[in-house]
This record gives C-alpha cells, sequence and structure tokens, in this order.
C-alpha cells in the first residue's frame, strides 16, 4: 500500500484513537478542516511537513502512519533538539502582513484602489511560491535543482502554472540575480525601477499562462498620470519586502489553499470599510456565506450558480461545505459565476485558482444579460444558487417590460422601484425543477407593501411566491454585518421541490441576536453558524428564535414574512415568576432597611 493510499485510512485511525473531530485535528495538526477533509478524501496529499506532523500523532495513539512518514518524523524530531519548531502561518500574522502591504501605499491610492493593486501582487507570489515547491519537487526526482530547472524549462506540462525567470519572486526581490537580455542595438533591457518590472512580470505570467490573461495582468504597476507614477516605485518596493518577509511564505507546505482565500476575503473586507457601498456590493461576510452554504447543504456533483459572485466567495464556501459533509467524495461541484465588475471578475479568478476549485466565471449584466444558457437560448438552470446582489437597485420597468426569457411576467409580475423580487425572480428562472437557492436581501424585501390599501407590486410578487410554496423560509440576521450598510439583512431561502414536512409552510428564523461585537462590524460567532444551520433545517418552532407558518398565516398577515414579526424575542434578562420576583424584592428592601439603620447609628454618634 503506497503513503498515498494509507494515509485516509491513517487520518481517520488517530481521529478515533484519539476521539477527535475533523476540526479537533485540524487544529493539531495546524490546518483547516477544510485540507483534513481533502486529505482524508485523498483529493490532496499533504507536503512533508504536514505527513511528519501526522506520523506524530499517529505514534501519539499508538497506531501505524503512512509508509513514509515515521522516518521522516525522527528526522524532524532530532532537528526540533537543535531548534525550535516553526509553526505553520495563522490567520492573524497573514492579516497583518496584508495590512502592512495594503498601509505601505495607502498614501497613494484610495481604499477602494488598494486592491488593483495588492490582490495581483500576492497572487503572483503565491504562484511563484508554489513554482519554487514544484521545482524543487522535481529536484528531488532528477538529482538537483539545476536539473529541474532544466526539465521544467523544455516541459511547462509539469507544472501547474510556469513562470518565467523574470517573473519569480526571488528576482522580483532582488535576492537572487537576473541577466537581463540586450535588445537588437545590443543594450540591456532591464527595467527602470520595480513598477516597470512587476508590470513586465505579471505580463510575462499571462503570455506562457493563458488562463491568467486578463486576471493577473489587470494593472499596470508604471501607469503615469501628468507626468506622475501613479504609485511611487519607493511605496511599491515596500510593499514587495513586505511579501518577501519569510514568515510570510504562500508555498504548498506554508498555507492550504482555503487558508490564503480566508486572507483574501481579509483584505476585501478591509477595503471594503473605507470604500462604502461598491465594496458591498461584492462582499459577503464570511460566516453569512457559511451559513448559507450549511442550509443549502451542497451534495457532490451539484451545480452551483452564483450571478452577482463578486470575488466568487459564497461558490467556494459551498465546495468547502460539499467537502465537509461528505469528506469521500471525489467528485467536485460544479460552479458557474457571473460578475459585472472587470476587477472582482479578475479577484473571482484568483480566488478560484488560490482555492484550486475549477470555477466557469462570465463577465457581464446578469440581469440585463445572463450568460449562462442552453444552446435553445433559455436560461441553463442550476441545483443551488446563491447570491448577494445589490440591495435595493432601482429597476426599470420598461427595459423588462418585454423580457426575452419571460423571468417576470408569469412569476408575480414585473416590480416598479426597488428590484429586490426581481432578483428573486431570476434565482427561481435559474432553479432547475428540484433546485434551491438562498439570496441575501435587504430586510425590506420581505415587508415592502404588506398592509398597504394601495396595490404594491413587490406585495403582489412575494404573494405569487407564497401561495405556490416556493419560500422556504427567511432568516433575519443581525444588524451592522455587512460593509455597505449598518442594516441587518435577510436570507431567503426558495425551494422548488420542498420535502412533504415542509410543504404549505415557511420557516422564520430571527438570528438578530447572535451577533458579536466588532471594529468595525459585528460579526456571527462561527460556534453558531452550525446550530443555526441545524435549527433552520429541523424546521420546529424554538421560542425566541424560530416559528413555522403556514401559508394560510402568511396570507392573514398581508404576506408579512419579516422573522421579527412572528418570533417573539427573549430578552437577555432572566424572567422569574411573579412569587420569585417578590421574594427577591423582600431581600432587596429589608437589606436597604439595615443599611438605613446603620447610617443612622453611625450619624448619632457623631451629634
Amino acid at each position: 500500500m503506497t503513503d498515498t493510499d494509507s494515509l485516509p485510512a491513517t487520518l481517520r485511525a488517530i481521529r478515533a484513537k484519539l476521539n477527535l473531530t475533523q476540526e479537533q485535528l485540524a487544529e493539531r495538526l495546524g490546518v483547516s478542516f477544510a485540507t483534513v477533509n481533502r486529505w482524508e478524501s485523498g483529493g490532496t496529499r499533504p507536503q512533508r511537513a504536514a505527513r511528519e506532523a501526522i506520523a506524530e500523532l499517529a505514534r501519539e495513539a499508538d497506531i501505524e502512519g503512512p509508509q513514509d512518514a515515521s522516518e521522516a518524523a525522527v528526522r524532524v524530531s532530532r532537528r526540533r533538539k537543535r531548534r525550535p519548531a516553526s509553526s505553520e502561518p495563522t490567520t492573524k500574522p497573514m492579516e497583518q502582513m496584508l495590512w502592512d502591504a495594503a498601509c505601505s501605499i495607502r498614501g497613494e491610492k484610495d481604499a477602494a484602489k488598494f486592491k488593483d493593486y495588492l490582490l495581483p501582487l500576492l497572487f503572483l507570489k503565491r504562484l511563484s511560491d508554489v513554482f519554487d515547491d514544484e521545482i524543487d519537487r522535481l529536484a528531488e526526482e532528477y538529482g538537483d535543482r539545476e536539473t529541474a530547472l532544466e526539465i521544467a524549462e523544455s516541459d511547462h506540462s509539469l507544472l501547474r502554472f510556469y513562470l518565467p525567470p523574470e517573473a519569480r519572486w526571488g528576482i522580483i526581490s532582488g535576492r537572487e540575480s537576473y541577466d537581463w537580455p540586450l535588445d537588437q542595438k545590443g543594450r540591456s533591457t532591464a527595467p527602470k525601477d520595480i513598477g516597470e518590472h512587476l508590470t513586465r512580470a505579471v505580463r510575462a505570467v499571462a503570455k506562457h499562462n493563458p488562463a491568467l490573461s486578463g486576471v493577473i495582468d489587470v494593472v499596470d504597476f508604471a501607469a503615469e498620470r501628468n507626468g506622475e507614477r501613479d504609485i511611487n516605485p519607493a511605496k511599491l518596493r515596500g510593499v514587495v519586502e513586505t511579501f518577501s518577509d519569510p514568515r510570510y511564505r504562500l508555498g504548498l507546505a506554508d498555507v492550504q489553499p482555503d487558508f490564503l482565500g480566508r486572507a483574501y476575503e481579509y483584505l476585501l473586507r478591509k477595503f471594503a470599510e473605507g470604500s462604502g457601498q461598491s465594496a458591498g456590493e461584492f462582499f459577503t461576510p464570511t460566516e453569512v456565506g457559511f451559513l448559507m452554504a450549511h442550509i443549502l447543504r451542497p451534495r457532490p456533483g451539484e451545480t452551483c450558480h452564483d450571478y452577482a459572485c463578486g470575488s466568487a466567495g459564497l461558490l467556494i464556501k459551498l465546495q468547502l461545505v460539499a467537502r465537509e459533509l461528505d469528506p469521500t467524495s471525489r467528485v467536485p461541484l460544479k460552479l458557474y459565476g457571473q460578475e459585472l465588475q472587470a476587477e472582482s471578475y479578475a479577484v473571482a479568478q484568483m480566488n478560484a485558482i488560490i482555492h484550486d476549485m475549477e470555477v466557469e466565471l462570465a463577465r457581464g449584466d446578469t440581469m440585463i444579460n445572463p450568460k449562462f444558457r442552453n444552446p435553445d437560448g433559455t436560461l441553463k438552470q442550476f441545483d443551488i444558487v446563491v447570491a448577494n446582489p445589490m440591495w435595493n437597485q432601482p429597476f426599470n420597468t420598461d427595459i423588462f417590460a418585454n423580457d426575452p426569457f419571460d423571468r417576470f411576467r408569469p412569476a408575480g409580475g414585473i416590480t416598479s422601484g426597488k428590484g429586490d423580487w426581481a432578483w428573486l425572480q431570476h434565482t427561481l428562472a435559474c432553479m432547475d425543477d428540484d433546485g434551491r437557492a438562498a439570496v441575501v436581501l435587504d430586510t425590506g424585501a420581505v415587508t415592502r407593501g404588506s398592509g398597504s390599501k394601495n396595490e404594491d407590486k413587490e406585495r403582489n410578487i412575494r404573494k405569487w411566491f407564497v401561495e405556490h410554496d416556493y419560500i422556504d423560509g427567511v432568516i433575519l440576521l443581525p444588524e451592522n454585518l455587512f460593509y455597505n450598510t449598518t442594516a441587518a439583512g435577510v436570507i431567503v431561502v426558495l425551494n422548488k421541490r420542498k420535502p412533504a414536512s415542509r410543504k404549505g409552510k415557511i420557516v422564520l428564523l430571527n438570528a438578530s441576536k447572535r451577533f458579536r461585537k466588532g471594529r468595525p462590524k459585528n460579526y456571527l460567532p462561527e460556534e453558531d453558524i452550525r446550530p443555526l444551520a441545524a435549527m433552520y433545517l429541523k424546521g420546529e418552532p424554538v421560542e425566541g428564535e424560530l416559528a413555522v407558518i403556514t401559508i394560510e398565516q402568511a396570507r392573514e398577515a398581508d404576506y408579512n414574512l419579516s422573522p421579527s414579526r412572528w418570533v417573539e424575542q427573549i430578552s437577555d434578562a432572566e424572567h422569574g415568576s411573579v412569587k420569585e420576583l417578590v421574594s427577591e424584592l423582600k431581600k432587596l428592601s429589608i437589606a436597604a432597611h439595615e443599611g438605613d439603620q446603620a447610617l443612622f447609628s453611625l450619624l448619632e454618634k457623631l451629634q
């Protein structure tokens, strides 16, 4: 049995013997639970440092570890006697590295532009470190690094992505030398400064790797305006130096793909803090994305679509949760995303590559020009749809009066004013006959028009969805989670084929109290995400948090689906019985009387 074959069995045996969950094992190994999932399923193989750590745990559990790891563990134990062990980077230092880099050019560009410069650089650093790891792997096979480089130069298919010499981080950072070729007149082609070097580097990477064209080469680091560089070369050099810190190496054994994706999201969130509503259009808080994924419970091979995908975070979380739910499956989800903004589209491409996930992405305005279509021109339909479209977006009734995809008129009519329910109508059109979806919207989407004496188109569309039993539930989120607003937001869950136990019912979960204070935003605690999803999926009333209403009840409420209307929140204070309250009041009264008597006695002595 090979090491690759025995590793999943070894990991499961370690967990069984030491009574560890996957998350606990991941914590012991210094990786994420998604990484352990991939190892147990055989989807990926850990690098040497991780195999050594696994072998040590195997010895602790008194079981036989992977064949090639035990001897390596002995070697690493000897090394540890000579010097302290270096631990895998945690999220906090990586976040600090990213923000230090952002701050180094903060005076040059406003916050909304930081990502345009930093994310391609971070991506290039990741590609370069992985390139070095793969050359080292070839060196082990062919004898030395020089031979490995020669072989890689002659056969680029041996590598995930080939990086020409001028794009390798050691040369960019100046830690390695490079003889730039001469031009036709015998002059050196060496760049004038770091800005010119970086621009040439990312363009060279795109030239050798067509899949990265329009992804990594979207920025000109040497761009000028009115005779001045957009970003001072000295500031760029500071960013390069920050990324060159050996503590922040981004190779295969240093960080796992999902870990670096978290770092990406951190950076996007930090940009969003300073760039207002535009940032909120593409960033959904990490914990909200995971809550949506746990509610939808994706299964191997299912098709998943996000028509406003931004950085592709919601799609990636679906895949991570699918691996957690079924760690033995080697069948990935089929992920599809559409994004309007060129910058966000490029980030989505990078994010997918960093996560080692296949995501088919398209650019364009989803409402006007949805790109995923069948050969006959109809909309392609999916098992799962997720989205966080722009809230309260103006909806032009005239443009969609004759919708070529017939998304609106047969599904409750054409809305006016705000486009929240138009997004849900588009969502429904993208769901297959067994499809399910989760869409984040403004809280007003589930209440506007209810109780009004006047005809309201939003309320009419909501009525249509309720009467056709497509709304599985609504989840009210805490306030101040999102970076484009302090409003709470709701997740509307749709299902075209509800299970028998949920037919004719709507689950309303009030999670507005499930938050912790953060700076500058609140957040859902990670330990609450799975319990909230489980509570929602169970669909049984929980006092103060969850109510289940019938279509008839929704009808009587004029289709007001706000969880806060149906779920009465329990106060944080404990509510005792009247008898207990009276008893407590008597004790307080007696204590106050005794205090008064003691004070009078002291005052009498002073007379």
